[in-house]
């Protein structure tokens, strides 16, 4: 991990495309400004988070409602 200080107003530049701004600073709480192309998700961590499980979750429902599906298939095969 690379740890930089940074004061109000300054930025880093992450590749060519994306900076990331200090707006402001109050008591423990930075607010940044990222400023990156729409092809590029940003997200909180804890957003990203949920995604990824909801994700992993609706993969689990396709496999499972396929499986259902192929064995629906089989009992009318086998009747």
């Amino acid at each position: 991990m690379l740890a930089l200080t940074r004061k109000k107003g300054e930025s880093i530049i992450i590749g060519d495309e994306i900076t990331v701004t200090i707006l402001s600073v109050s008591g423990e709480s930075v607010k940044i400004g990222i400023d990156a192309p729409r092809h590029i998700p940003v997200n909180r961590q804890e957003i990203f988070v949920q995604i990824k499980e909801q994700n992993q979750a609706a993969a689990k429902t396709q496999v499972m409602t396929k499986s259902a599906a192929e064995l629906a298939k089989l009992m009318i095969n086998r009747k």
